[in-house]
């Protein structure tokens, strides 16, 4: 998508991802079994560098891709990643010290914001693990309804997701 800007909330910033330079950011967060286990469901392999770019550069191709960055003392610290496309809005708070503080709420209420300047008409999220409770409670929170309830090609079971944009006024 064009036309992609920093979403800034504070303290809080995504930047359009920059795709050789974050690759090495993002390591560390796709090596974090937390992460790829509530992401990418139980047993996924940690990643390297090569599947890193594969992702986003798929991601790139279907959606916006934003480096999550949090201020602290006048720098900005990447923290991790989100993608705001028509099919899904992945989030990975790759940060352990910020999971669980609301910041993922925060990046869903940014990739809401800008969605609405897209004109879209409703923001889809494909797949939520049963186990990922606080994900699950998150985007209910946020307005989003449970569309269906399906297992994966691994046999674990998820729900999917929908926000109608139309119903949130702003």
């Amino acid at each position: 998508m064009k036309n992609m800007k920093i979403i800034n909330d504070n303290d809080l910033q995504l930047r359009p991802i920059q795709l050789t330079e974050d690759l090495s950011i993002a390591l560390p967060w796709y090596q974090d079994k937390e992460v790829l286990y509530y992401s990418e469901g139980e047993g996924t392999l940690p990643y390297d560098i090569t599947t890193i770019e594969r992702m986003y550069n798929y991601l790139t191709k279907n959606g916006e891709v934003y480096i999550i960055e949090i201020r602290i003392s006048d720098q900005w610290i990447p923290i991790g990643d989100a993608t705001l496309s028509n099919e899904m809005i992945p989030v990975v708070i790759g940060h352990k010290e910020f999971r669980g503080k609301g910041v993922g709420k925060r990046v869903i209420n940014l990739l809401i914001k800008r969605a609405k300047e897209l004109n879209w008409k409703q923001i889809n999220v494909h797949k939520i693990y049963s186990y990922n409770v606080a994900s699950r409670k998150m985007f209910e929170s946020l307005g989003f309804t449970k569309t269906e309830n399906g297992l994966d090609e691994k046999g674990r079971e998820y729900s999917s997701y929908k926000l109608i944009l139309d119903s949130l006024g702003k």
